[in-house]
């Protein structure tokens, strides 16, 4: 039997790997879903092969059921797109009895709900590949015009409004972004299982290798089918719940995944499209500045930098070249400024998280170093097999050859330099990185087996070696070697230094009120001692790591005192706040208090904290031994929860804008730390919109977002992913500093924002307000647009308010009608649903509940009301009051990005709630009377969310004009129905006092399996 994968005709394969978004392709048999074939073939594929692993591994009988439930759910589906509602109803009490006899042996439930968890599984996998199929096929044309979002479109836009190239690079210099890996509690992979879907990835690429033979098709196939069978065979609900150091592991996978790879070919992508956009020889050649050439790591050398920031501010230089080389010839990549960095919570989020100590802080210190160090080795050893250079060919610089002649000195009795130079460098390099050179490298160039150097203090140690050997190749014609070879761990070094990533503590405002109460009362708590602990840790990891431990932050802060505690306490523990000299000979930037604003009301008062805080005469020495820098963090989360999703949108903008002008008023240069999530309801979206909709001149191209757990797999797994992911924030950054689309707009040079910079240096003046301009997607706002952003924000906070923060009745349903509990039994993450510090109320609250688990019952249930509830209310309210309000909405939603994008997240939201099936979760709440009180509540706010949103977008329907995302929600929503309505099932047992080990893991692989369903958990 011929392979699932066996096409009819190669030809025709080729034309769908080259087709065009909509079929715009010459090959034959052009067809406009031509593109998706691919995709579509795979998941039927896919979803074979799962079905021949079930009836292998379970048994016909599971096979069967599954297929029942799934053809149910489908015709139920298919009564609904009809609006036909009795026939829906009995369709879908038909795979709820279905669903009650197979859940009647909690083994089986648990093999039905792990099946359609697989299924999702297999899908995500081959959705992801399509995504990296397309990505590549859009690079095929070099005709096809850049995408918006691209790197390449918006150099292009930069191109048509004027700039020049040197302006671009100057813009580029300025772009920072560092995703900040972090776990919460609703993270679900085990990494077992990721490992093995990568496998399951990386075979589904192969088959666009075309053509192929028959018998290669077959043998993929084979593969496919083994690693569905030893995942079918792999425990996916944890037997414990992972702790601290499972979780530091977890992602630190990804760069081994991806990361490690993905840089060289991001920042060769973005001189690719510099060049075509800015081809260098238009560009007059010239010699880089002095601040330019500094090597990327050398900058904590010198505490006067100015361009220095107290976090780890990444380097804006170009790397040493000489001048002839500067601009003439392809850019390379020491000529480009590192843009991205990284960083970590995880074994340094102690707010909520008990199991998160001084000695876990350490330990992920520690790991990431050895992880990076291991990956410099790696590549050494790879490098000594690819470059044998010898002087006998090829002669070497001077600076080398005096480097080389010094390490001799160490390593060896005899003085004569062997011939193989480059190889001895390299040899050197892996010494005094703690390494041990392979026995061929010592043979080759006579070393003794216990050769050692002094270690490299810092990273500007190694990137000086390595810089001498690269500038050496490129002297002496071997400049494709050192570009080839030698750039890309150039590259690393200036990107990660010798610590991989930073590292930030992060700890609750109140628990620091109560360290520093008890300190003056000289009775401190088991809690208090374990804060003083943690300072006490970071005075001695800054002491080998300076820079990787440089901020602190302070969630629930609400008031400038809370940035002065942490002074205090880091004071106390002997942490140097201003930084100084460290022991490797860095300069340590200190240890800043970084505030986080996460509800409406600390929101709403973070500018006049800010702004206490800034002008202070205690802190004012602070920001100038930091060279004026300042981070401040944005919560999404808990803005959401607290105030509905239009409140937290506009607040979180207006805070955005408003933080930046006391910024400027004070002199200080501020950087914002957006606290995203996976979600909607906590901040999640397509990042590339989400960046572009910030405020107008309050951008300085920096820029650290968290990359919460359950979406690293979705933007790291793969390097073409990573790739996609990171350039699209690049490219969104340098389109929020540099506007293209307003000056092209505007037509006039002082319309440009003041962000962005002239050629000579000099500023622009500010935008003001838009009146007459055409601001379709500039960014720019209308007061017309501010005013209605304003009344919406006010009508829909005080609804959720009413109906959400203020009805305790809420917080009853909600605990009884969502899988919230199970958090708790599921082992799916190390930390705690709820916080639990000496402060914190002892009866169940809303208030004591964290945001994610707030998400995850909602998500879970097909609630999804973080994601919606007072937005059709404001919105119907606004259109009824307003005689213009439904064209102004239009306006808004064709031309303004922030509300563009809040509607679109709200369209995708209420695509992937279902209230027939919230209201089965309804009936787990005991009381009939609350229980049909709030689902009536949220079921009309629902249906009126939908009907605003319809009208407002001009659609017929959610999801109409965006097809990708509409097939894929379509394609899932019936095989997510039968795991809701086997979690009903199991939940309904537990409710009525049934317990077992066996029942717990069959509701945690419902969990696993809607999460994966709907791509979201919290």
């Amino acid at each position: 039997m011929p392979s699932l994968w066996t096409p009819v005709s190669w030809t025709e394969r080729l034309a769908e790997l080259e087709a065009r978004s909509g079929g715009a392709s010459s090959a034959p048999h052009s067809a406009p879903d031509l593109k998706d074939r691919p995709l579509r073939r795979d998941i039927r594929s896919l979803a074979t092969l799962l079905g021949q692993v079930l009836r292998e591994q379970a048994g016909d009988a599971l096979f069967q059921t599954v297929e029942s439930l799934r053809r149910t759910a489908i015709a139920r589906r298919e009564s609904d797109g009809r609006s036909d509602l009795p026939a829906a109803l009995k369709h879908l009490e038909a795979a709820e009895s279905l669903t009650h006899r197979a859940a009647a042996d909690p083994t089986t439930a648990y093999r039905l709900a792990r099946a359609f968890a697989f299924y999702f599984e297999l899908i995500n996998l081959a959705e992801t590949n399509h995504r990296k199929r397309r990505r590549r096929a859009s690079l095929l044309d070099a005709n096809t015009p850049p995408q918006r979002g691209s790197l390449r479109g918006t150099l292009r836009r930069l191109r048509e409004s004027g700039r020049s190239r040197q302006e671009a690079l100057a813009l580029l210099a300025r772009i920072c972004i560092i995703p900040v890996f972090t776990a919460h509690p609703t993270e679900v992979a085990r990494r077992s299982v990721m490992f093995k879907r990568r496998r399951i990835s990386d075979l589904l690429e192969t088959l666009d290798n075309i053509p192929l033979p028959a018998a290669e098709l077959d043998t993929i196939q084979d593969s496919i089918l083994a690693e569905i069978t030893a995942l079918w065979q792999t425990d996916d609900v944890r037997s414990a719940r992972p702790t601290v150091r499972d979780e530091i592991r977890m992602a630190l996978d990804y760069y081994e995944a991806s990361i490690f790879a993905t840089l060289p070919a991001l920042y060769t992508e973005i001189a690719h499209a510099l060049d075509a956009e800015f081809p260098p020889a238009d560009y007059p050649t010239q010699d880089v500045s002095a601040e330019q050439r500094r090597p990327a790591h050398d900058v904590r050398a010198e505490q006067k930098r100015p361009t220095q920031e107290v976090s780890s501010r990444p380097e804006r230089s170009v790397a040493e070249r000489p001048a002839s080389e500067v601009a003439t010839t392809a850019t390379t990549l020491p000529q480009l400024p590192i843009m991205v960095r990284f960083g970590s919570w995880i074994g340094g989020d102690r707010d909520g998280n008990p199991f998160v100590t001084a000695a876990t802080t350490a330990e992920s210190l520690a790991m990431s170093r050895d992880l990076l160090l291991d990956y410099y080795l790696s590549v050494l050893s790879n490098l000594f097999e690819q470059l044998a250079s010898s002087t006998r060919q090829a002669p070497i610089s001077a600076a080398l050859q005096q480097r080389l002649d010094h390490y001799l000195t160490f390593i060896q009795s005899s003085d004569r330099l062997p011939t193989e130079a480059v190889r001895l460098q390299l040899a050197c390099i892996t010494l005094r990185l703690g390494g041990t050179p392979p026995s061929v490298m010592l043979r080759n160039l006579m070393l003794s087996t216990t050769a050692s150097l002094p270690l490299y203090r810092n990273a500007a140690e190694l990137l000086e070696d390595l810089t001498l050997l690269r500038d050496s190749l490129a002297e002496n014609e071997g400049a494709r070697l050192a570009e080839l070879f030698i750039d890309p761990l150039v590259l690393s070094v200036r990107t990660f230094g010798l610590y991989l990533q930073t590292l930030d503590i992060r700890q609750h405002a109140r628990v620091h009120t109560i360290a520093i109460e008890e300190l003056a009362a000289n009775k401190t708590s088991e809690q208090t001692e374990e804060v003083l602990s943690t300072f006490r840790a970071i005075a001695e990891l800054k002491q080998h790591a300076p820079a990787a431990i440089t901020q602190y932050v302070v969630s629930g802060a609400t008031c400038a005192q809370d940035a002065f505690n942490v002074l205090a306490l880091a004071t106390h523990a002997g942490v140097s706040v201003i930084g100084g000299e460290a022991s490797n000979g860095e300069h340590d930037p200190g240890l800043q208090p970084v505030l986080l604003f996460e509800s409406i009301e600390d929101l709403q008062n973070a500018p006049r904290v800010c702004r206490e805080l800034w002008l202070s005469d205690t802190y004012k020495p602070l920001l100038a031994a930091w060279q004026g820098h300042q981070e401040m963090m944005l919560g999404y989360s808990d803005s959401n929860k607290d105030g509905g999703m239009i409140a937290s949108t506009w607040e979180i903008w207006k805070a955005h804008r408003a933080l930046h002008t006391v910024a400027r008023e004070c002199g200080v240069t501020l950087r914002l730390f957006h606290g995203r999530g996976g979600t909607v309801g906590r901040g999640g979206g397509p990042t590339h919109r989400s960046i572009y909709a910030q405020p107008l001149d309050s951008f300085s191209g920096e820029l650290r977002i968290t990359e919460q757990g359950e979406v690293l797999n979705w933007k790291y797994s793969d390097v073409i992913l990573a790739e996609r992911n990171l350039e699209l924030m690049i490219a969104a950054s340098l389109d929020a500093i540099a506007r293209p689309d307003m000056a092209q707009s505007s037509k006039d040079v002082s319309s440009r924002p003041e962000s962005a910079p002239l050629a000579d240096g000099a500023e622009r003046p500010a935008v003001r307000a838009a009146t007459t301009l055409n601001t379709h997607l500039t960014g720019a706002i209308l007061p017309a647009w501010e005013s209605a952003l304003d009344e919406l924000s006010a009508t829909s906070f005080a609804f959720y308010c009413k109906h959400i923060v203020e009805d305790p009745e809420v917080f009853i349903y909600f605990e009884q009608a969502t899988p919230v509990a199970e958090l708790e039994h599921a082992r799916i993450g190390s930390r705690p649903a709820k916080r639990a510090d000496a402060s914190a109320q002892k009866q169940r609250s809303m208030a004591d509940l964290r945001a994610i688990p707030w998400v995850f019952g909602w998500m879970q249930s097909r609630h999804v009301v973080p994601a919606y509830f007072g937005v059709g209310h404001a919105l119907e309210q606004y259109i009824a009051s307003h005689t213009d309000g439904l064209t102004l909405l239009q306006q808004m939603t064709q031309s303004f990005p922030l509300f563009l994008d809040m509607i679109r997240n709200v369209e995708m939201a209420l695509a992937k709630a279902d209230f027939g099936i919230a209201k089965l979760y309804a009936s787990l709440v005991e009381d009939e009377a609350l229980r049909n009180r709030v689902f009536t509540t949220l079921e009309t706010e629902f249906n009126r969310t939908r009907r605003m949103v319809l009208a407002i977008t001009g659609q017929t329907r959610l999801l109409e004009k965006n097809l990708v995302l509409s097939n894929s929600v379509r394609l899932r929503n019936p095989y997510v129905d039968p795991m809701s309505l086997l979690q009903l099932e199991l939940l309904r047992r537990k409710r009525a006092g049934e317990a077992s080990e066996e029942l717990d893991r069959a509701i945690t692989a419902t969990i696993n399996g809607i999460s994966a369903g709907l791509r979201n958990t919290g």
